[in-house]
Parts: C-alpha cells; sequence; structure tokens
C-alpha cells in the first residue's frame, strides 16, 4: 500500500485504533475525533510522514494532506482501521466536542455552504452579461428579460434557498420550508427593495408595517428552526391519520405568523443594523477598515469564525449588489502565500521545502489551512509578514473601490467574478501581485532570524 508508513506512524500518534472514535476527511485534512485526547503525541503527530502539519481544532485532530492526496490516505486508513473506528454521524460527533459559539458558527456554514454554488453561479452570469454590454453587445428587452432571470433569481428568492436548507439541516421536512420561504417573497407582499426605494408602499397590518423578506438572512434561518422543531411537536400528539394535513398546516401558519408579525420584523431590523455597522466599519476613513480586515482575515479562518462571514457577505450584496470582502479576503490569502513561498526558499532540508511549497499551493483556489498550519503559524514573524501584505493589498482595494458581484470563490477562481469589468480584473490582479510581493519581501527582511528559527525546529 502507498501510504503504509504514514498510517502506521499516524496510528501510533493517535495511540492505537483502538482509541480512535470516529473519522473524516474534507478537501486537504484527515479529521479525527478520540476517545481520549490524553493518549496523543503530539511530537509524534507532529512528524507523520507525508503530512504538511497537525493541529487541534473543535475536538478533533486534524492531518493535513493537501487535495488529491487526502482522499488516497483515507481510503488506506479506513481499511487499515475498519469500522470500529468509523461511525456514520460524524457531524453529531463534531458537534459534541464544540463550544456554544462554535456550534452557532458551525450551524451557519451547514446551512449556508451548499447554497454557494447556487449564488456562484449567478455572480459568473453577471459577469458574462457585463461583458457582453462592455463588448458592444445591444439587448433588447427580451433579452435583458432573460439575463435578468438569470441573474436576479437566485437573490430575490434568497429566503426560499436559506428556509429549504435550514429546514434540513434542524431536520424538517423541506418542501414546507421552501413553501414558507415562498410566502416570505409572495409578489402580494410588497417588494421590500421596492418598499426602500419608495416605489411601494408597506402593509399595514395590526399596526406593523409589512413588506417582504428579500435578501433576508436570519429570519429564513429562523422559519427553518421553527417548522423543524414544530412539526416534530405536533406529531407527539396529533393523531396519524390527521398528521399529513393538520402537523403541516399548523406549522406554516404558525411560523408564518411569528415571521411575518413578531420575530421577524425584530431580526430584519438588526440585520440591517448589524450589516450596515460592518460595512461603516469596512470603509472607515483612509481605508482604515480595508487594511485592518485584509490583514486579519486569515486570522479568523485559524479561529473557524470565517464560516459566518458568508452570512454578512450575503448581506452586503443583497442590500448592495457588491462584495467587497471577496477581493479583501484574497487579499490577506495572498499575502500569507507570499510568505510561504519566501519562507520556502529558506529551509536548508529539500523535503521541507517541498512540504512548504506542496503546503501553499492550494491557496491558489483559494483553501489555505494546509499552508497557514503547515506553514506560516509555525514561526510567528512569518505570519506577520503575511498579514502585512495582505494590509497592503487591503489599501489598495480602498484605492481602487474594488468589490465583486458575487461570493464563493476567490484567489485565481475569483477571477472569473470579474469577467464583466476587465478594468476591475486588472485592478484584482494588481491587488494580488502587490499582496504577494509585500508578503514574500517582507519575509526577506527578516530572512536570517526566520531561517534560524525554522531550520532548528
Amino acid at each position: 500500500m502507498e501510504f503504509d508508513q504514514t498510517i502506521k506512524e499516524l496510528l501510533e500518534a493517535v495511540g492505537g485504533k483502538e482509541n480512535i472514535a470516529n473519522y473524516e476527511h474534507c478537501a486537504t485534512r484527515l479529521r479525527i475525533i478520540l476517545k481520549d485526547d490524553k493518549k496523543l503525541d503530539k511530537e509524534k503527530a507532529e512528524k507523520v510522514s507525508e503530512s504538511k502539519g497537525y493541529f487541534f481544532n473543535t475536538g478533533q485532530h486534524q492531518f493535513i494532506f493537501g487535495t488529491g492526496r487526502v482522499n488516497r490516505v483515507y481510503q488506506e486508513f479506513s481499511q487499515k482501521v475498519g469500522a470500529e473506528g468509523k461511525d456514520a454521524n460524524f457531524k453529531d460527533d463534531v458537534y459534541q466536542n464544540l463550544s456554544t459559539t462554535q456550534k452557532i458558527i458551525r450551524t451557519f456554514a451547514d446551512i449556508l455552504v451548499p447554497l454557494i454554488p447556487a449564488l456562484v453561479t449567478t455572480g459568473l452570469l453577471m459577469g458574462v452579461r457585463s461583458l457582453l454590454v462592455e463588448l458592444g453587445m445591444e439587448m433588447d428587452e427580451n433579452w435583458f428579460a432573460i439575463f435578468e432571470m438569470l441573474t436576479d433569481t437566485a437573490f430575490a428568492f434568497l429566503p426560499v434557498l436559506i428556509a429549504f436548507s435550514a429546514t434540513r439541516k434542524f431536520g424538517g421536512t423541506p418542501i414546507l420550508g421552501i413553501t414558507v420561504g415562498l410566502m416570505m417573497v409572495a409578489p402580494q407582499i410588497p417588494n421590500a427593495w421596492a418598499v426602500a426605494e419608495g416605489t411601494e408602499k408597506a402593509l399595514t397590518i395590526f399596526g406593523l408595517e409589512i413588506v417582504g423578506y428579500q435578501g433576508s438572512i436570519f429570519p429564513a434561518i429562523l422559519a427553518g428552526w421553527m417548522i423543524s422543531k414544530l412539526e416534530h411537536w405536533f406529531r407527539k400528539f396529533v393523531p396519524e391519520m390527521m398528521d399529513l394535513v393538520v402537523t403541516p398546516f399548523l406549522t406554516i401558519t404558525i411560523t408564518l405568523a411569528v415571521i411575518l408579525f413578531a420575530l421577524g420584523p425584530i431580526l430584519q431590523t438588526t440585520e440591517s443594523f448589524v450589516m450596515d455597522s460592518i460595512v461603516k466599519l469596512v470603509e472607515a476613513p483612509l481605508g482604515i477598515g480595508y487594511i485592518i480586515f485584509g490583514g486579519i482575515q486569515q486570522l479568523v479562518v485559524i479561529t473557524g469564525l470565517h464560516h459566518s462571514m458568508g452570512v454578512v457577505e450575503l448581506g452586503v450584496l443583497s442590500s448592495t449588489g457588491e462584495n467587497v470582502f471577496q477581493p479583501l479576503a484574497t487579499a490577506s490569502m495572498t499575502g500569507q502565500f507570499g510568505a510561504a513561498i519566501a519562507t520556502a526558499t529558506l529551509f536548508k532540508n529539500k523535503v521541507k521545502r517541498t512540504n512548504a511549497i506542496s503546503a501553499a499551493m492550494p491557496t491558489l483556489f483559494g483553501i489555505t489551512e494546509p499552508l497557514l498550519f503547515g506553514v506560516n503559524i509555525r514561526a510567528i514573524r512569518v505570519f506577520i509578514s503575511g498579514v502585512i501584505g495582505g494590509a497592503v493589498g487591503g489599501f489598495m482595494i480602498y484605492l481602487f473601490s474594488l468589490a465583486a458581484p458575487s461570493l464563493g470563490v476567490t484567489f485565481i477562481p475569483g477571477l472569473l467574478l470579474y469577467t464583466g469589468n476587465l478594468g476591475a480584473m486588472g485592478q484584482y490582479c494588481i491587488v494580488m501581485i502587490v499582496s504577494f510581493v509585500v508578503g514574500f519581501g517582507v519575509v526577506q527582511l527578516q530572512r536570517k532570524a526566520i531561517s534560524t528559527e525554522i531550520n532548528a525546529a
């Protein structure tokens, strides 16, 4: 077998296969939950052959192998460990090890991540439309209507997608989530964007102003949660012969009443305040917000809090049509990438140098965990060099007033979001180049100290 030695060393590090409670893998890492964390030998874990790094987070011992390779390691690992260390409910085991804050963040991620392909596609279609217009294509009202359908539908019906995903996440019947989501943006209720522009008036019922929930996120998540809880509760006492009619009727009616007349308006107002506050923070005078976010965004990734940024990006996109966080995240990644590549050139050991470069490569496609945990955070000077690179890139974004029309892809794939504006694409490339050069250069300015530190490890 290809990874016999790797599996042997890995099992020795975690205290044997009998100490494994569960295991799974993601795009780059083999993730293991142990029965007794005290049996782990950290020194051995950090020296597992083929692994680009080890770290412990949210109750999981994570070994970085990189894209592609992790799949092959996982297959051999599962053959070796067998069913005794494998539980189908890996996510349930993970949640048991999370703090309350981490559980909330992970829940948001589980709800929003499945929506990214649809939203990315919408953003790319926006880029195609803008590119065609820039190239001189004239659209009559029929073609414009078709493109408007392609580019606007996902965001106009965002509560439907979120309510569906949230209902499924919380264990309810997804079709009920879709139904409530559609009611939240039904044409009979004045469009929220039209009301904000002054072209429509809100409905007034019980003294409350009622508008649609176009672009809203938290009310749709609440709807999904309520549907699942109410549905399970009603089924405890509703007779089986009446369940098919009574349970959905009561679930939908009560959920919609709460959303329209009670918690929904409060959440909608709170959501608008939070989104506006974050945007104002980023748009602080002299680009200070851009500099800070561009510098520390990858620190947010290390903590795992970056999963919650999807909520912010969706809210900003829905309200402004632009996403400044996409280029800022790319600047932060590129700064760290430059620092990692510079550090790789300082390794005297050829194997370590090759591993560092391999760990850095997935960053080109927006996957930074191998780089962060395998290279940069092992030497604080390296990580800070990357922060400086990202901060300078953030300031460039401020000068360019650069923003993306969608979300979900960063770094090289993020270029696709700018196909409709070649000038913005050029600026995006400049930001990446500047961030990389600064991150690389700051490491080189400290090459003696960093070389001593990393080669002594």
